[in-house]
């Protein structure tokens, strides 16, 4: 094999890439060696500013298998015959944590798909959980910063943690999520994602019907305890990401089945609670799982910076036949998500290898800017309408329209007939066997009883009195007894 030569970025060959030129043997380094010099630049720039959210992640390319018939749902393409097969890339990730952090802690898990589809990507941006602790995004801030290094102490706080909580009564039910069993995935492939959100779908006769996602793990649910966490965090921090790595690379390629729970769209506003509240999950004796396909990852990335840590999503991102709900959340994050990536990869971040579609073809009227790679050619105008055959609209909405009525302003969301923050926590907590039951008490009165002011701590002992009555008892009596020892 004939050996390659080292370049410097303009193409020049590299005569020695072992010495820094100097003024004589022993002397001082020359300004004139522009490969030292461009070396030392490039290095000050290799990372970009991390994600504020899910920073923490890694990556995987596959395919996603159509295996049963929901074109009676949505026109979506890449959902309209069983079989067909769509190229997408995923994303897994801890959510409060920097870059640099841990894997196998106590943290939501981001669940992110990328669908090349040939009407364009589609992005579903969800989590490991089927909630969220907040419902609306002019809360998300601030919940954030309570879960993030305190700009004094620089490290998390459990008084900034829980006092967030203790104002926000809807985390009740996320809460007793993170805090159960499922707290810790064994994981990446050991986990279920969900969309969370409601979305939109509209089918060939512009029908419309909400929906719910569900990817359930084939690999079954593990999940690691508090102690086992930790364990694992000493031997690999990076252990979700070397597990996954090393799973597709023996060619044991993890998979995940697709689910949907589907509402007609007449049936919203009359539902028993607020269906498009991301604090509470729709229950399957309603809105049973109907099967769609199956998701398959099965090749690494070359390059985990260019891959995962340039991968850009954003929940904006439909395709005709899916669209966004009236989730205050969801609509929230339509703007967030892809504003933060012009943030961190600039405004041609959807050009990079990762983020450009695989199997459409991509004709807009947007130039120029940072890392821009797309030019047109010299007869391309850069305006509409235009009468130089120019790209033109098509008329045809992505999604049927949605009613809206009403007056301007900030409103609380309507109530529906059995809204609360709490009712769904306490559910969730006597559906856990007593061992389940156990351990969630434990872990949480770890947390709380770390909390320095009392009325922070009683304020959120009364969320889960308000969810169950043996709940709050019981998380009361071990926070109790932790302060007392």
């Amino acid at each position: 094999m004939s050996q390659r030569v080292l370049t410097t970025e303009s193409g020049a060959p590299v005569a020695d890439n072992q010495n820094s030129a100097t003024a004589g043997a022993g002397g001082p380094l020359l300004i004139q060696d522009q490969h030292l010099l461009e070396k030392l630049a490039r290095f000050n720039r290799e990372r970009i500013p991390e994600r504020v959210v899910h920073a923490r992640g890694s990556g995987a390319y596959g395919y996603f298998e159509v295996t049963d018939d929901v074109t009676g749902f949505t026109r979506a393409d890449f959902l309209s015959e069983v079989g067909r097969r769509t190229e997408t890339f995923v994303r897994f990730s801890t959510v409060a944590d920097s870059l640099g952090g841990a894997d196998a802690v106590r943290d939501p898990r981001g669940f992110a798909l990328k669908f090349y589809t040939n009407e364009g990507n589609y992005d579903l941006v969800g989590n490991n959980t089927p909630v969220f602790f907040i419902k609306d995004p002019l809360k998300f801030p601030d919940f954030i910063h309570s879960q993030k290094r305190d700009p004094f102490t620089g490290r998390q706080e459990p008084d900034n943690v829980w006092d967030f909580w203790a104002h926000s009564p809807e985390s009740t039910h996320q809460i007793t999520w993170l805090m159960g069993d499922r707290g810790i995935p064994a994981s990446y492939r050991h986990m279920n994602g969900f969309g969370s959100h409601t979305y939109r779908w509209t089918n060939a006769q512009d029908e419309a019907f909400f929906v719910k996602y569900h990817f359930r793990t084939n690999q079954g649910v593990r999940s690691l305890s508090a102690e086992q966490g930790a364990e694992q965090v000493g031997k690999d921090a990076s252990s979700h990401q070397t597990d996954l790595l090393q799973a597709i690379e023996r060619g044991v390629n993890p998979s995940w089945t697709l689910h949907v729970q589907v509402m007609p769209a007449a049936e919203a506003a009359d539902y028993r609670f607020n269906p498009f509240d991301v604090t509470k999950v729709w229950p399957h004796a309603d809105y049973p799982l109907q099967r769609v396909g199956r998701l398959v990852l099965d090749r690494n990335p070359d390059n985990v910076f260019a891959e995962v840590e340039q991968a850009a999503f954003s929940p904006n991102n439909f395709v005709p036949g899916i669209g966004p709900s009236p989730d205050k959340m969801l609509q929230g994050r339509l703007f967030a998500y892809a504003d933060a990536q012009r943030y961190r990869l600039g405004v041609n971040h959807t050009q990079l290898p990762v983020n450009a579609p695989k199997a459409a073809t991509v004709d807009h009227y947007g130039r120029d800017g940072l890392h821009a790679t797309r030019y047109g050619s010299r007869q391309d105008k850069n305006y509409e309408p235009n009468s130089y055959a120019g790209p033109a609209q098509t008329g045809q909405a992505l999604a049927a329209p949605l009613a809206v009525d009403g007056w301007t302003g900030t409103h609380e969301a309507p109530a529906h007939t059995k809204d609360d923050d709490f009712f769904q926590a306490g559910e969730l907590y006597r559906l856990m066997s007593a061992d389940e039951k156990d351990r969630l008490v434990a872990n949480i009165a770890g947390g709380l009883s770390q909390v320095t002011r009392d009325d922070v701590i009683e304020k959120n002992l009364a969320h889960f009195h308000a969810a169950d009555a043996d709940y709050g008892r019981r998380v009361e009596e071990a926070v109790r007894a932790l302060r007392e020892d």
